[in-house]
């Protein structure tokens, strides 16, 4: 009786460990640095970006003097003045709001770059990846490039430079 309680938990476990899952790690970020193109296409990016700020800041600096000049002036200004010159500050500053909306905001002209150049390389690496799964079988592949979904990472798992290998990037 005693041998069946021993028997039977040894061949469960020996059950489990036959059906272990294959897995492997990489670095999506490390990858994508290493891809001449992704350079490229970020540059661009932070063109794109940094002249878009230059323009906001710029609006936003006209706005300010327009503020100054109203605060040194508002004491000479009939209530009529005041209020137009208050709703055109009021205009200039939704103005600007609009501008940082339409160029960083929620599907504004930043996301849409990045969809433009940046995601053709991504799904690059994505097919990639799906290659090495299918071809190594592995049951799981995980990222460690943000730091989220893998707390502990073996460095012998990482397979990040195989990946840059089924890209031709050496």
């Amino acid at each position: 009786m005693h041998k069946k309680l021993f028997i039977v938990p040894l061949f469960l476990l020996v059950s489990v460990l036959s059906h272990a899952q294959r897995y492997a790690v990489i670095d999506s970020k490390y990858i994508l640095e290493k891809l001449g193109d992704y350079k490229e296409s970020q540059s661009k990016l932070d063109q794109f970006s940094s002249q878009w700020q230059q323009e906001i800041e710029k609006k936003q600096a006209e706005l300010d003097k327009m503020y100054k000049d109203y605060d040194a002036e508002q004491v000479m200004l009939s209530n009529e003045l005041k209020k137009k010159r208050e709703d055109e500050l009021y205009n200039r500053e939704k103005e600007v709001r609009d501008l940082q909306k339409k160029h960083f905001g929620f599907e504004g002209d930043l996301f849409k770059k990045r969809q433009e150049l940046i995601k053709p390389i991504q799904d690059r690496v994505y097919v990639a990846i799906q290659k090495l799964a299918i071809e190594r079988s592995y049951d799981f592949i995980l990222d460690k490039s943000e730091g989220i979904t893998v707390i502990f990472a073996d460095p012998k798992l990482d397979k990040s430079d195989e990946v840059l290998k089924f890209l031709s990037v050496k």
